[in-house]
């Protein structure tokens, strides 16, 4: 193998560069990971490694483990004497990181350096417009560029419908619609494929992410399994993996997941429209509730604006702000936004204490 491997997997100038200042190490690429140990591709093929002791004290945060999809640098190239160890992990360029939601602050990263998230959802009891807009708000967050993927075709009466409401959910977002019944049912997808660019496939558990990557490697690569009968998947991909396609192209298929934090989650990007017309609000701190002369709620009673997406827009970003705080903090911040309006708690305190010296007399 050699340096040509590396670039048919995403190892651009921009990694080769960053590589280039550690001239005693050898490049390579993350393609799966069980516990401590890591699959890495180099040029010189595949090898097990494991991160160094150095590496393992300086972490600070889950995230700064090496993930499926780093680029990183290992002291060897060739799978002999035991395992490679991996000193650093290069710079990423995007990554898409899985926070758990409430208040635990666990987070994962699902993959690194990729170019697009195909948000996967299938067009039957799984469709849910809300839950595309929470993984738009991750999935913009993450550098990539998300991509909406609507599965199973063939199981839904109406897909004219179905695009026309992912299209007010999801503004400035390509929505493609695939089905496994029919040769060319994935065909929208490889226009996204090229030599170097990597894909990850997200969604919930039996969606179709593995039969579709299935029939663009050309083979059943992947374990699949359907929806059950309550249309919720089974699991069958339980870890993250990188694959390499005969065709070019590089794809991650992700286990399934339903549940996802906000924090850090890019809401301005998934509700640009939202956000356009809060713009054109008499007041700028306009909750497009009750207040005069607001824009948003005018386009509700034009029709250009459902409330059911104002209403997914207000659960996010109220979710957002409470996001990573404790039971004390979120508390606080209740109370800040309540008392915003005679300009936050510290003076909602003052005036109380105010009344109440009044109340009893005191000057």
């Amino acid at each position: 193998m050699n340096a040509k491997i590396l670039e048919r997997i995403g190892f651009d100038r921009r990694f080769a560069d960053e590589a280039s200042m550690y001239l005693a190490f050898y490049a390579g690429r993350v393609v799966s990971q069980s516990k401590d140990l890591y699959r890495v591709t180099t040029e010189e093929g595949d090898l097990t490694a494991e991160i160094s002791g150095k590496f393992r004290f300086e972490v600070r945060t889950p995230s700064d483990f090496p993930a499926v999809g780093d680029f990183v640098l290992l002291d060897r190239n060739e799978d002999s004497s035991g395992n490679a160890i991996i000193h650093r992990v290069l710079t990423r360029k995007s990554v898409f990181i899985r926070r758990a939601a409430g208040t635990s602050h666990e987070e994962q990263v699902v993959a690194a350096n990729i170019d697009t998230v195909f948000i996967c959802m299938s067009l039957n009891n799984d469709y849910n417009l809300r839950r595309v807009e929470r993984y738009l708000g991750v999935a913009w967050a993450s550098g990539a560029t998300p991509v909406v993927v609507l599965t199973k075709a063939d199981l839904c009466g109406d897909v004219a419908e179905r695009l026309a409401e992912l299209h007010s959910a999801a503004p400035g977002v390509d929505v493609l619609v695939t089905s496994s019944l029919t040769e060319d049912g994935y065909a929208s997808v490889l226009e996204y494929l090229s030599a170097g660019r990597t894909i990850a496939f997200i969604g919930s558990s039996g969606v179709g992410k593995s039969t579709l990557i299935n029939r663009l490697i050309g083979r059943d690569a992947l374990e699949t399994k359907g929806l059950r009968n309550d249309d919720k998947g089974r699991h069958t991909t339980t870890r993250r993996e990188l694959i390499a396609l005969p065709g070019g192209g590089i794809v991650i298929d992700t286990p399934g997941m339903r549940e996802m934090g906000l924090e850090g989650a890019d809401l301005a990007r998934t509700f640009v429209d939202i956000d356009e017309l809060a713009s054109r609000c008499r007041f700028r701190d306009c909750t497009h509730a009750n207040e005069p002369h607001c824009a948003v709620q005018r386009a509700i009673r034009d029709g250009l604006l459902s409330e059911e997406r104002l209403a997914g827009y207000l659960k996010l970003k109220k979710e957002a702000r409470y996001e990573g705080l404790n039971s004390r903090q979120i508390e606080t911040e209740k109370l800040s936004v309540m008392f915003a309006g005679i300009g936050g708690i510290k003076n909602a305190r003052k005036f109380a204490k105010e009344k109440n010296r009044t109340k009893h007399g005191y000057s």
